[in-house]
């Protein structure tokens, strides 16, 4: 079996290399993205592995289905990149991750707050230009602050109990309350209310034609000013 690999960064070879040693396929590993100019890089192979800013639309499906391909997979757990009426039209199968791990995910999003927040980027550039100066870099505590968690799926959940453990009020929104977390403190709160009482928001909810354009002007007009 060959398997085609789109967007591929080196770590992806050093996994699937080591994976494959077990089965034998053989992995054709293109840098490029997929789309309709270079969907031609996967003539004959039964299998295209994807990521998300590959473009899997009907152009591009049609030509796999020509050129022999049977199964779309994803290197990840979203799939709106795919039409997947026009796969299963031309009788292909799409698998994808079916999760991540979600701490990893929610501690991530707290990084990027601390790092913004704290200013460390612009502190790092500064030491290694040997300037000590605090002007400019100064933050504020997140322990008391009010963070908004949009989408309490399961990273959702595990963000909302890092904020806790900083001491943080946490309010959510999603289409359906989460008891745990209910019974943890966190206040589930319509999202207009949300957005104008929260000093951070962070958003864990997939993209999908409930949530495209959640957040829009009129909210963000809404939002608590500094």
């Amino acid at each position: 079996m060959k398997i085609t690999f789109f967007s591929t960064q080196p770590y992806d070879k050093t996994f699937f290399d080591a994976r494959n040693q077990d089965f034998g396929y053989t992995l054709s590993y293109q840098d490029t993205q997929l789309n309709p100019q270079t969907v031609s890089l996967a003539e004959g192979s039964e299998v295209v592995c994807v990521f998300v800013n590959d473009k899997v639309d009907e152009t591009v499906i049609k030509a796999l289905a020509a050129g022999g391909t049977k199964i779309i997979a994803l290197r990840c757990a979203g799939f709106n990149n795919v039409n997947l009426e026009e796969a299963k039209a031309q009788g292909m199968r799409v698998c994808r991750v079916p999760a991540y791990s979600p701490e990893a995910v929610a501690e991530h999003a707290l990084a990027m707050i601390l790092t913004l927040n704290r200013k460390i980027h612009k502190a790092y550039n500064r030491v290694r230009e040997q300037n000590f100066s605090l002007n400019g870099l100064l933050g504020f505590d997140l322990h008391g602050k009010t963070v908004g968690i949009v989408g309490t799926g399961n990273i959702g959940k595990a963000f909302a109990r890092l904020l806790s453990g900083f001491g943080c009020k946490v309010l959510a929104y999603d289409i359906a309350a989460d008891p745990t977390l209910v019974n943890n403190g966190v206040h589930y709160v319509p999202l207009d209310t949300l957005m104008a009482e929260s000093d951070i928001i962070s958003l864990h909810c997939p993209l999908n034609e409930h949530t495209r354009h959640l957040i829009n002007k009129e909210r963000l007009a809404g939002v608590k000013k500094a």
